[in-house]
C-alpha cells in the first residue's frame, strides 16, 4: 500500500523549487527521498509528473505518493561501547559523537540499540518497542555525553516516571558563540515543530511544550562562551534552540549556527557530562559525570591559549 498526500502552493511557497518546497512542508522525508520520489515519477503538479527544479506556481495542486517501506530486522552488532556503569538493571553509556540512538528511516544499522542488543542480548526493557529496546531518553546523533539505559521493566518505568517529573538531573557543557552579560540565567520558552521547515525545532506558541532551561557560564573566551545547561525539561533540540534563539548558537551547530565556523568539526560542541538519578530498585542517588571528548577539549585549548 502507498501513503497519497496531497499539497497546495500558497504565495509562500510560489517560486519555490519543487523538491525544496516538498522538503519543508513533508515530515519524516529527506530531500534526496524526495528527489527520488520525483524521479520515479511519485510526484504530480497538476496531475502530471514534473522535475525537482520545477519553479512552483501559486495554486500549484500536488499530489505525492510514498509507497510503504519494508522496514529491514533491527540485529545486534559488536560495537564498542563506553559503559560507565551496568547492572541487573540499568546500564549509563556515554555515547560518542556521531552515533544515532535508536534505528530509524536511514539509520537501520551502527546505532547505539545495535550496540545495546549485542551487548546486553535479550535483557534490555521492552517497553518502549523492539525498535527502541531500552531506551528512556535521547540525545543527538551529533551530541555526545551521558545516556541511561532500563535493561529490566521495572527500572524502566520508575526512571521514566523521574524523566516526565523533571527530578532527573541532567547537565550539559556546550561552546557558545558570544558573551553573556550576566553568570547564570533562565530561558523559559515553549518549544515545538518549526512551522516552515519540518526537520527543525523553535520557539513557538502553536502546538508545543514548556521548555526550560538554566545556564551558567563557565569560562569566557571574549567571541565565545563556555556554558553549564542544566535541563528542568527535555524536549527535542532544547539546548540548540533556546541557545541559537538568544544569539549564542552552539559551535558546530549546522542546523541551528552560524554557517562558517573556524572550527573544522563534524558535529556541535554538546556534551552531556553529567547525569543524577534515585535507582529505580535500591532507592539510592547516584550521579555520574564524563569529561570532554579530546575534540571539544581541543578546541578549548586553542581558545586558552590566545
Amino acid at each position: 500500500m502507498s501513503n497519497i498526500q496531497r499539497l497546495t502552493v500558497d504565495e509562500s511557497g510560489a517560486g519555490s523549487r519543487l523538491d525544496k518546497f516538498l522538503s519543508e512542508r513533508l515530515s519524516g522525508l529527506t530531500r534526496s527521498h524526495i528527489q527520488k520520489l520525483i524521479g520515479d515519477k511519485n510526484v504530480l503538479v497538476g496531475g502530471e509528473g514534473a522535475k525537482a527544479n520545477l519553479k512552483l506556481k501559486c495554486g500549484d495542486e500536488i499530489s505525492i505518493e510514498v509507497p510503504e517501506l519494508s522496514e529491514p530486522e533491527i540485529l545486534a552488532e559488536n560495537i564498542p561501547l563506553d559503559v560507565v556503569y551496568e547492572d541487573a538493571d540499568m546500564l549509563v553509556v556515554n555515547k560518542p559523537q556521531g552515533m544515532v540512538v535508536h534505528p530509524a528511516a536511514g539509520n537501520y544499522s551502527g546505532t547505539l540499540v545495535n550496540a545495546l542488543m549485542y551487548r546486553c542480548g535479550n535483557e534490555l526493557s521492552g517497553i518502549n518497542g523492539e525498535k527502541r529496546p531500552g531506551i528512556l531518553h535521547r540525545i543527538d546523533k551529533d551530541t555526545s555525553g551521558l545516556l541511561l539505559v532500563a535493561k529490566s521493566d521495572r527500572a524502566h518505568i520508575g526512571l521514566s516516571e523521574q524523566i516526565k517529573e523533571h527530578s532527573l538531573t541532567r547537565a550539559y557543557k556546550a561552546l557558545v558563540h558570544g558573551g553573556f552579560s550576566s553568570d547564570s540565567g533562565v530561558i523559559d520558552e515553549p518549544i515545538g515543530r518549526h512551522p516552515t521547515d519540518r526537520k527543525k525545532m523553535a520557539v513557538t506558541y502553536r502546538n508545543s511544550k514548556d521548555a526550560i532551561t538554566h545556564y551558567n557560564v563557565l569560562e569566557r573566551f571574549g567571541k565565545y562562551s563556555l556554558i553549564e545547561c542544566i535541563l528542568e525539561t527535555g524536549r527535542t533540540h532544547q539546548i540548540r534552540v533556546h541557545m541559537s534563539r538568544h544569539g549564542h548558537p552552539i559551535v558546530g551547530d549546522k542546523t541551528y549556527g552560524v554557517k562558517k565556523e573556524e572550527f573544522n568539526l563534524k558535529g556541535q560542541l554538546l556534551h552531556a557530562y553529567k547525569v543524577g538519578f534515585i535507582h529505580p530498585i535500591s532507592g539510592e542517588y547516584m550521579e555520574f559525570t564524563s569529561k570532554l571528548p579530546d575534540y571539544f577539549e581541543k578546541v578549548l585549548y586553542k581558545l586558552r591559549k590566545v
